[in-house]
Formats: C-alpha cells, sequence, structure tokens
C-alpha cells in the first residue's frame, strides 16, 4: 500500500501541476502597430480638411535628406500600405533597389471631383455632378501640399508622382500642363477615355528639367490598352534626351491588380536609371 501511496502521489501531483500551468491564463500586452504618421490641415485652396498618410523609413533622421513619392489614391484602405511596403522591402540594405524614401499619400475626398477635368460628356457629368475640379486640386498640389511637406520634413528636391486609374489621369493632367511640379511620374492604368479621350488630343508643355516617366497598363480592354499606348506614343513623340521613358504591357493582370506590379517594375528601371549618372 505505501508503496502504490509513494508512486501514484508523485504522478497526481505532475497531472495537477501541468493542469495548473495549462489553465493559468498567459499575460499579453498589446499596443498600436504603425507604419507612419497621419498629419490632417485645413486647405484653402479646396475648403476643406485633408488629410496625409506619411511613411518615414525606418532609420528616419532629421539630418538626412529624402526623395518624396507623392501618391494618388493614398488612404489607408486604398493605395498607402501596399506602396509603401514596397518602399520600404525596396529600400532595404540588402535589396538596394531604391534609396530611403518618404511616401505621402494623399487621402481622397472625392476622386471625381479632384482627379477630373470638366467634361462635354453629361452623361458622365449627370452620373457624377461633382466631377471637373482638378485645376483647384492641382493648386492644392502645388501651393499647399509640397509646401507643408517640405516644411514638416527633410527632403531632397526628388519628387515622384504616383497615379492610377482616375488618378492616372490626374498624373497625366499635370505631366501636360505643370511637368516640373514633379521630376518623375509613374502612371499606371489611365483613365484617359475620360472626356472622348480629349487630354490625348493636347500636346504637353514643354520642359527643361531630367525626367523618367513610366506608363503601365493590364489587359484592361481595348480602349484601356489603345489610350495608355497612345499616351506612351506621345511622350515619345515629345521625348527630350533629358528623358527616360517606359512602357509596360502587365498582360496577366487587370485594372484592379495592375498597380502593385507596375510600381515595383517602375522602381526598378526608375532608380537603375538614376543609379548610371
Amino acid at each position: 500500500m505505501n508503496l502504490i501511496k509513494k508512486t501514484i502521489l508523485p504522478f497526481i501531483l505532475l497531472v495537477v501541476s501541468i493542469s495548473y500551468a495549462q489553465t493559468e491564463p498567459i499575460k499579453v500586452s498589446k499596443k498600436p502597430f504603425t507604419i507612419g504618421e497621419s498629419l490632417t490641415f485645413y486647405s484653402e485652396t479646396l475648403g476643406e480638411e485633408r488629410t496625409l498618410n506619411v511613411y518615414l523609413p525606418h532609420s528616419f533622421s532629421e539630418e538626412k535628406e529624402y526623395p518624396v513619392i507623392y501618391l494618388l489614391d493614398g488612404s489607408a484602405d486604398e493605395d498607402f500600405i501596399h506602396i509603401a511596403g514596397l518602399v520600404q522591402f525596396g529600400s532595404f540594405s540588402w535589396i538596394n533597389m531604391i534609396p530611403e524614401t518618404i511616401v505621402v499619400g494623399v487621402a481622397n475626398v472625392s476622386r471625381n471631383r479632384d482627379y477630373t477635368y470638366p467634361s462635354t460628356d453629361k452623361a458622365y457629368v449627370k452620373k457624377y455632378p461633382e466631377t471637373g475640379h482638378s485645376e483647384k486640386f492641382i493648386e492644392f498640389i502645388e501651393k499647399e501640399l509640397q509646401p507643408l511637406v517640405e516644411k514638416q520634413y527633410p527632403v531632397t528636391s526628388e519628387k515622384i508622382l504616383i497615379g492610377q486609374s482616375l488618378g492616372g489621369l490626374l498624373a497625366t493632367e499635370i505631366l501636360f500642363k505643370k511637368p516640373d511640379l514633379f521630376k518623375n511620374y509613374i502612371i499606371v492604368s489611365p483613365s484617359l477615355w475620360y472626356d472622348y479621350e480629349s487630354l490625348l488630343k493636347k500636346e504637353p508643355k514643354p520642359y527643361d528639367t531630367e525626367k523618367s516617366i513610366y506608363v503601365a497598363v493590364g489587359e484592361e480592354g481595348s480602349v484601356m490598352k489603345r489610350v495608355a499606348k497612345q499616351l506612351y506614343k506621345k511622350l515619345q513623340k515629345n521625348k527630350k534626351g533629358n528623358t527616360s521613358l517606359y512602357y509596360h504591357f502587365l498582360e496577366k493582370q487587370d485594372h484592379g491588380d495592375a498597380l502593385h506590379l507596375a510600381v515595383y517594375d517602375a522602381f526598378e528601371k526608375l532608380f537603375a536609371s538614376e543609379k548610371k549618372k
């Protein structure tokens, strides 16, 4: 009997201690996980509050200066997070595809209002009555957005604009009308069908500054492919010796998923050309 007690009692104690350990709650601490910061300010030009989502490099220092990517459709639930992720990945020391770069995502209020110029397409205007105020938004970029970013962060003169879809339409309009607002342009799946393709009938304003321009489109239907290629050809026709120009057709992507791969490809090409200089 004593032998049984001696052998069973330790076993029971072991089982009880294991059971207790398994039921004891694990202490967990939680804190927010962030990849940047948000700035909210009142725009006198637009007459409303606007929000910027900003990604800063991991080793960000006020003692350094950084290129800036301005991202249209830059809300947290749009393109900001995954484009910021591409920038972070590309700037890892073991990847070394792009330099450490600040990303400024311009959060949307009304895409149809801000990204389009006045249209003669009555059906479109009836469907989207707020359309046609890109001139104001471009003024906002020039007179408020860029000066604010340059005041808040240590930046170089290298400014890159990324726009897709209607954002690509706006990026093209800026390139045609105020090309020196940005040094480099990444234009993906531009909605150049807008207003009966009227923007493509205009000639780009000449510029003297050095530029890299990247145009891409996916398998998005005949109209989207045609207008993107037409844009590229127009830019080729007006190309100067100080311009690097690229075109990429992503045959396996559509309008919904072309942006991510296009931007990665653009980074490879644009920053490779920078390294060669």
